[in-house]
């Protein structure tokens, strides 16, 4: 649990060894403080606690080495003062499952009042990682104080650390003695705005993305800064205060650690299995030893066979400096390096082209997996026709889609008329017609890539699976050219076929971009981001919303902090393998200003609000589904409700009515803040939900837990099993339509090998193998994982009520992970089994030992 330094009113009054204070009246009592220190995963315990340092080992000898202090909730009764603290050294006693053990007598007067916090100070010269203290002895029973945070040594910080207990209490309900630590806490995480962050620190604030770009290393890795103007709105990111950059004095330099709060990196578990450095060591060892061998990054696979062999006998990659490193840091991605002077590379197989290595050929697989895929939250109802594009025509061209009636009726080939289909809501859209439009000019004008507007119609059938009618791709005026659209449908004839499965690329490297930039890092990393900031900003951790929120922010900071550092910079993976490059996060924002509203990403907001459901009193959660078989909304609409529950249950217990909303300083700080500093190029829209009644505070609380759960491992944890095999959702097309504009020569090409001009089309050798890698990080679960339902914070588990309201939580999840079994069982429902399907479960609650992929971690971690 994340605590905070400050600077204590009483600090000048306290002595030892307080013989005074302690040898009070009869009524005294001993009390034993057991401290709990997180041994280093090395196994040095001298090291982790400085007493490799000689004058440490003197400390340690005399028993100097963690003094603790005992805060009193109450007020001294006869000054009216804050109680005096009671102050003694704890001694090392040993270890216990690893973990180092620290013990110390207190002698508590009658009067002394309730204990409520506990100051540490750290005598040694490193850093210590606190888990917990507990107080045993005392009449009511012991007191716990769950700590998890790193308490720097007094040289580096001199301020005692303070860690309250695990109770909560809202503002108005703090005990007297504490009101004052309680808000010098949250100021010492505001800080003041200043200076450079340094590593240790533990200060909480915003900025602009404005560290994407190097200027200062070449012109051209200059990027615009996203949030904090008219042109590129974006939520905020953690301040680090580092220098300007000498080229331009509005962006920040990238030298140095990206800083995040001490208490917000990675624990040593998670860092030992996904190294801090990965992606980054992945770009060092791995991609340039590619390249080397390859001699052309540009090269593509010649044959379909060459992909296959990723998986089945390896790629030959020259000897690396460091062999063991990919070993390391890809576990399960690499099955074998071999020993030979040149290293044989070989990949884990990814469950759909394990499944089926043809499916991806399948217009039934294109369409399923928009319903239980890797990105189910593009598909939505065509609302209005005939389909028309919002933008300029004077820039962009007629704004009439070509897509005609003709078209769609021959397509659902007597099914029904056009009207019929709009009127029964059976035509559904995926539409990056408009958002991609603007890029096109500008992506075309870098060497190895292309774009188009896009966008691709499906109609649903009888047995509630999606057909493909047609997919448009179009390019604007440009070059003195007039703009050119083409509409491409499946079909039997070799040539019209041929175009479709070009057109179904081009389509799913536009798919894949808006994925990673729009439905996983906007949706879920960067819009997250604000909210954790806020919450340690303004919430106390003796908050009850905070110790709510508190699992479901564990990590995103870290994890985004290294996106910034290499997988969104400049010429970062993002840029050099996705189709809108060195515009990727430019997309972002325009996806942020046109589309991002809180208010819609809850999952019934964000169903209704795609027209995939309607509200309807008398359906199970309250919504009908226009696509009764779609996975993703079938199982996250379980899940949505029992969160939703869950929260409303522990909203309820300390909220009883809307005055209490209302009047607490923290929560509304903290939603204040969210929208007007988090958000704040949003600040004035009008669909900010209100926050006061315990029913506002539900809908927030839950949206954000959504967010940050099972939105972010619906996106997240099947990138490997759908991605991995590059074929079934490119990250890039390399290459124009064969119908645009064709030269005879470049026509006759295509003719003679179509296969071999798609292999062009698709990532070259170093861009497939480089996400091919990224990929296998990210889907990657860590060993110290918290899972939704399974993990109970230690506060919870103190109040009777609340720990109930959290075993009726866990146990829907559990009858969720039956539920979904069965559903993918079920061979009616076409679009979760069948022969060579990979079964829909990114939404199973709980971890599945061995199986990557498998659970809803609370929190966005990876």
């Amino acid at each position: 649990m994340l605590q905070t330094q400050v600077h204590q009113p009483h600090l000048g009054r306290t002595s030892l060894p307080h013989e005074a204070v302690a040898a009070g009246t009869n009524s005294s009592i001993s009390v034993k403080a057991t401290v709990t220190v997180k041994l280093s995963d090395g196994g040095c315990s001298s090291c982790l606690l400085g007493l490799c340092n000689p004058l440490d080992n003197i400390s340690d000898l005399l028993g100097k080495s963690l003094l603790l202090e005992l805060v009193s909730g109450e007020l001294d009764p006869q000054t009216g003062l804050e109680t005096r603290p009671i102050s003694r050294y704890a001694h090392r006693v040993g270890q216990k499952d690893g973990d180092v053990i620290y013990e110390s007598e207190f002698v508590i007067p009658g009067d002394f009042g309730e204990i409520g916090a506990v100051l540490v100070q750290n005598e040694y010269r490193s850093e210590m990682f606190l888990k917990y203290i507990v107080l045993n002895g005392l009449p009511n029973g012991p007191i716990a104080f769950n700590c998890g945070s790193w308490v720097q040594s007094k040289f580096d910080d001199p301020e005692k650390r303070i860690f309250f207990s695990n109770k909560s209490y809202l503002p108005s309900q703090t005990p007297r003695g504490l009101k004052d630590l309680r808000e010098k806490e949250l100021a010492n995480l505001r800080g003041n705005g200043e200076g450079e962050r340094k590593t240790s620190d533990r200060i909480y604030d915003y900025d602009v993305y404005n560290d994407l770009g190097n200027p200062d290393s070449k012109s051209e890795l200059g990027r615009p800064i996203l949030g904090g103007n008219e042109s590129y709105p974006y939520p905020r990111r953690c301040r680090t205060g580092r220098p300007p950059c000498r080229t331009d004095p509005l962006s920040e330099t990238r030298s140095g650690s990206f800083y995040v709060p001490r208490d917000e990196e990675f624990s040593e578990v998670k860092e030992a299995s996904f190294i801090t450095k990965t992606v980054d060591s992945v770009l060092h060892a791995l991609i340039p030893s590619l390249e080397t061998s390859l001699l052309d990054s540009n090269l593509g696979f010649p044959l379909f066979s060459d992909i296959d062999q990723l998986y089945y006998q390896g790629i030959t990659i020259p000897k690396l400096k460091n062999p063991g490193l990919l070993q390391i840091i890809l576990p399960r991605l690499v099955k074998a390096v071999s020993d030979s002077e040149d290293r044989l590379l070989k990949f884990e197989t990814p469950a759909m082209f394990l499944k089926d290595k043809f499916s991806w050929f399948r217009d039934e697989e294109f369409s399923r997996q928009t319903l239980a895929g890797v990105n189910p939250y593009s598909i939505k109802l065509v609302m209005e026709w005939p389909l028309k594009s919002a933008l300029d025509p004077d820039v962009y061209g007629p704004p009439e889609s070509a897509i005609t009636k003709e078209l769609v009726e021959r397509g659902m080939k007597g099914f029904m008329t056009l009207d019929e289909a709009l009127e029964q809501k059976k035509l559904f859209i995926i539409d990056y017609h408009d958002l991609l439009l603007p890029y096109v000019s500008k992506v075309r004008q870098i060497e190895g890539t292309t774009l188009y507007g896009s966008r691709a119609l499906f109609f649903l059938t009888p047995d509630c699976t999606l057909k493909p009618l047609a997919i448009e791709l179009t390019r604007p005026p440009m070059d003195g050219k007039p703009q050119w659209k083409q509409v491409f449908t499946p079909g039997l004839e070799a040539t019209g076929y041929w175009l479709w499965r070009f057109a179904k690329t081009h389509f799913l490297a536009h798919d894949s971009g808006y994925h990673e930039l729009v439905s996983h890092w906007l949706r879920t990393h960067c819009a997250t981001e604000p909210y954790v900031i806020a919450t340690n900003r303004q919430l106390s951790v003796m908050h009850p919303i905070y110790k709510l929120l508190h699992p479901h922010l564990r990590y995103t900071m870290q994890i985004n902090a290294l996106a910034r550092e290499v997988l969104i910079n400049a010429d970062g993976i993002i840029e050099t393998s996705f189709s809108t490059r060195k515009y990727s996060m430019e997309l972002s924002s325009a996806a942020y200003d046109q589309q991002w509203r809180f208010d819609r990403e809850a999952l019934p907001a964000d169903l209704i609000n795609r027209g995939i459901a309607v509200e309807d009193p008398t359906a199970p959660h309250g919504l009908k589904l226009l696509i009764e078989d779609y996975p993703f909304a079938n199982d996250g609409l379980i899940l949505w409700d029992a969160l939703k529950q869950w929260v409303a249950d522990y909203v309820n217990y300390y909220y009883k009515d809307a005055s209490m909303v209302q009047s607490d300083p923290e929560l509304q700080a903290w939603w204040t803040e969210i929208r007007t500093k988090g958000h704040e190029d949003k600040k004035d829209e009008p669909w900010w939900p209100v926050l006061q009644t315990p029913e506002d505070l539900i809908g927030t609380i839950a949206t954000i837990a959504w967010v940050a759960s099972a939105h972010h491992s619906a996106v997240n944890f099947g990138q490997y099993a759908f991605a991995a095999y590059f074929p079934n959702r490119p990250t890039i097309a390399r290459t124009n339509m064969p119908s645009e504009d064709p030269t005879r020569e470049g026509w006759q090409r295509f003719l003679d090998n179509p296969d071999f001009e798609l292999l062009v089309c698709f990532p070259s050798q170093v861009q497939a193998t480089k996400v091919i890698a990224i990929l296998d990080v990210l889907s990657n679960h860590s060993p110290d994982e918290e899972y939704i339902g399974e993990y109970m914070e230690p506060a919870w588990g103190e109040e009777p009520d609340i720990k109930e309201a959290f075993e009726r939580f866990s146990a829907r999840l559990k009858e969720l992970e039956v539920i979904i079994d069965a559903r993918n069982a079920d061979d009616s429902l076409k679009n979760r089994g069948g022969a060579g399907v990979v079964p829909y479960e990114l939404l199973k609650p709980f971890s599945e030992a061995g199986v990557t992929g498998k659970g809803v971690p609370y929190s966005i971690s990876i």
